[in-house]
């Protein structure tokens, strides 16, 4: 088997493992995936591969989900209706906003919506920290942030290209739902460098590209083995 020395660089196109060093030592991450780790790698793939599609029941009924879990008491009046503008569509008919990333975008957004209420309703609502005299929408943002890690994890590329990527797949080793834990910090760190900067909505890729930055800096750390011992999970209540 060979074994290539990164230092968060490019991996050669036939690496098969990854050493690295954490904790002083030097340690190999297999790119020859356990039985365990290529199942949910495939289910991932699968979930990312997935568009959404306003024609089946169960998307109908996910996006039906997210608005009770987002808007508890409040009758939804329909799959198009002005009322999605509340939660930052950008128009009546949220099935248009996903095709960047697809069915897995409202997922993460219903995940985030479940486990994380408190966190999900203080970003919705802009309850954290001092008011931004620019504000991004909500939904919106969380499409774009499932797209953005979706690119950064790299997981549909033939070949292993990123130690990243590696990591991750560790971590999936450990939790078969640390894509959608990595979407709920990801989301916190981006709100937080946005009221930061004092954002515009002119800046919000800068800002996309900023969080990406800060992932990977904490995804890399020696200490950091699963997505809840990374610094900013800390932001999630």
């Amino acid at each position: 088997m060979k074994c290539f020395l990164v230092d968060r660089v490019l991996l050669p196109a036939d690496a098969t493992c990854v050493c690295f060093k954490r904790k002083g030592n030097y340690q190999r991450i297999c790119m020859n995936l356990t039985p365990l780790q290529a199942k949910r790698t495939r289910r991932l793939k699968r979930r990312m591969k997935v568009y959404f599609d306003a024609a089946r029941a169960d998307h109908q009924e996910a996006l039906r989900a997210l608005w009770y879990a987002t808007y508890p008491g409040q009758e939804l009046q329909g799959l198009i209706s002005d009322q999605w503008k509340e939660m930052g569509w950008q128009g009546r008919d949220p099935s248009t906003d996903f095709r960047g990333a697809g069915f897995i975008s409202l997922e993460n957004l219903l995940f985030f919506a479940k486990t994380f209420s408190a966190s999900f309703q203080c970003l919705l609502k802009k309850q954290g920290g001092k008011p931004a005299a620019w504000e991004y929408p909500f939904a919106v943002a969380g499409v774009n942030i499932t797209f953005m890690i979706m690119q950064m994890l790299d997981l549909e590329a033939t070949k292993p290209r990123t130690l990243i990527r590696a990591v991750f797949l560790q971590m999936l080793l450990e939790n078969e739902w640390s894509f959608d834990l990595l979407y709920c910090v990801a989301f916190m760190v981006m709100d937080k460098q946005w009221l930061e900067r004092n954002a515009t909505y002119m800046e919000f890729n800068d800002v996309l590209k900023s969080t990406r930055a800060q992932l990977e800096r904490e995804l890399l750390m020696d200490d950091v083995f699963r997505i809840e011992d990374m610094p900013s999970y800390s932001l999630l209540c």
